[in-house]
């Protein structure tokens, strides 16, 4: 779908912004630009629908060199989102989104009703339309954009650092909600962070780029995170990134546990022994936190629940990754992390041991399958060469 070959810019005042760049972006794929600020990911996206002009090389977009396509018309045919959704004030949001088709000659009257009905698809109230973008909070002003971005139904989606304006509950929402999106309409998809864990969390290919505008590493996320290509792409993605690398295993073949639960009213008659841990739950049977045996003492003392009951720690739900499993049980004051399902009612828990025990065994599992595959592909060893008629 994109292709760079050989792609330098370099400014006027000698700033070389990137160098010598050759990459593939596969259709329909989710490729994300990743680095510190002034490595070139921004530059190079841009010029993609050639706001920038490379220096040197070239930029194709389905075989065809872009420099010999009207920038026009090529801008009208690519999907952009910027931060902070860059909505034009003064119009509607069923306006702003509608502004591409009707550029491209679409009737207003039909392009408005196209917008409305975007609107839901990217989870907003198709009501916010008549609203102005001044009335609308940051993370629904996001959402407009990529609203307006999918307007002409654009096969190339640009997202310059598009939720970094936003605060992290926001921003892990519109993240979820561009997953969702990719699923079902299959844009291809560059996006540019600084973010290592929004790369790697959304991402199909992540293309970390380093000093000097020279790419480091393009590979998929799980690669990136296991074997950096280099001490930059090392020490970029972070001490951390064996965590990060859970995201990619699941949880689904842990066996969750059953764990006590009880109800506020009934917190004063339990009879704990020492080490002993209960969920506490509302009447859903969602949980609200622990209490042990030091807990109880103090209700029965006269102490306020809230005084009493621990803090329960981050849930999980089944089809979660063993990174949020393992970020339950060690954010638990029990060590057990709650598993809940989609109601948020407790269904079981699982200890952080465990946990790391499913890690040990799946990564056992894969170095013998790597193993298998290596000696597959060796072919048969010297002892069994067919030695007849020597």
């Amino acid at each position: 779908m994109i292709t760079f070959t050989g792609v330098t810019k370099r400014f006027a005042d000698g700033t070389t912004a990137v160098d010598d760049l050759d990459l593939h972006i596969e259709p329909e794929s989710f490729t994300v630009f990743v680095g510190p600020s002034g490595c070139g990911k921004t530059t190079s996206m841009r010029m993609i629908n050639r706001m920038i002009t490379p220096t040197s090389g070239s930029v194709t977009v389905d075989g065809e060199n872009i420099a010999n396509v009207d920038a026009v018309r090529l801008r009208l045919g690519i999907g952009y989102v910027i931060q902070s959704g860059g909505l034009l004030p003064h119009r509607t949001v069923a306006d702003n989104v509608a502004t591409v088709p009707v550029l491209r000659g679409q009737s207003r009257r039909s392009a408005r009703k196209s917008a409305v009905a975007l609107l839901e698809r990217v989870g907003l109230d198709p009501v916010l339309g008549n609203r102005y973008p001044a009335q609308l909070s940051g993370g629904q002003q996001q959402r407009v954009g990529v609203a307006r971005a999918l307007a002409a139904d654009p096969p190339i989606l640009l997202m310059d650092e598009p939720f970094s304006a936003v605060d992290p509950v926001v921003r892990e929402d519109l993240q979820s909600e561009m997953q969702r999106l990719q699923a079902e309409l299959r844009k291809t998809i560059v996006f540019v962070t600084h973010d290592i864990d929004e790369a790697v969390k959304l991402g199909d290919r992540v293309a970390v780029f380093g000093p000097g505008g020279r790419l480091q590493q393009y590979d998929d996320p799980r690669t990136v995170l296991a074997s950096p290509a280099n001490e930059f792409v090392a020490a970029f993605v972070g001490r951390d990134r064996g965590y990060r690398g859970l995201s990619f295993r699941s949880a689904d073949t842990i066996a969750l546990h059953d764990v006590t639960t009880a109800r506020r009213e009934d917190l004063a008659d339990l009879r704990l022994e020492r080490d002993e841990w209960v969920v506490v739950v509302d009447e859903a049977g969602a949980p609200q936190g622990w209490i042990d045996v030091t807990g109880v003492d103090g209700l029965r003392a006269g102490r306020s629940p809230s005084q009493c009951i621990a803090a329960g720690g981050s849930l999980f739900k089944p089809g979660a990754d063993l990174r949020l499993a393992l970020d339950a049980a060690i954010s638990s004051p029990s060590g057990i992390g709650v598993a809940v399902n989609d109601n948020g009612t407790v269904i079981g828990g699982v200890p952080a041991s465990e946990v790391l025990d499913k890690l040990a065994e799946q990564r056992r599992e894969e170095d013998l399958e790597r193993n298998q595959q290596f000696f597959a592909s060796a072919g048969p060893g010297p002892e069994a060469t067919d030695t007849t008629g020597s």
